[in-house]
C-alpha cells in the first residue's frame, strides 16, 4: 500500500508527505531524519492518513493536499 499523511509539527505547522510505511516515516521525522522541513520542528504528531493501491494515486493526492489552504487542511485532519 501507498500512503499520504499529514503531520502537525511542534510549531503548529502542517506537513504532508508520501510513504509506504507510515510508522517508520513518522519515526524518521521525529529523529530529524525526515524531510528538511520537519527537522527543526520536532516532535511531530501524525494527524491524518489515507491509503492508496498505487503510488501514482497517492502522489496525486499528496500534491492535491499540498495545494489546500491551511483552513482546508485543518478540516481534513479533524
Amino acid at each position: 500500500m501507498h500512503y499520504v499523511y499529514v503531520l502537525e509539527c511542534a510549531d503548529g505547522s502542517l506537513y504532508t508527505g508520501y510513504t509506504t510505511d507510515v510508522e517508520r516515516r513518522v519515526r524518521e521525522h521525529d529523529a530529524g531524519e525526515g524531510a528538511k522541513y520537519t527537522r527543526g520542528r520536532t516532535p511531530v504528531e501524525l494527524r491524518h492518513t489515507e491509503a492508496y493501491e498505487t503510488k501514482s494515486a497517492a502522489m496525486s493526492r499528496e500534491y492535491e493536499i499540498k495545494q489546500f489552504s491551511r483552513a482546508r487542511k485543518e478540516r481534513l485532519i479533524e
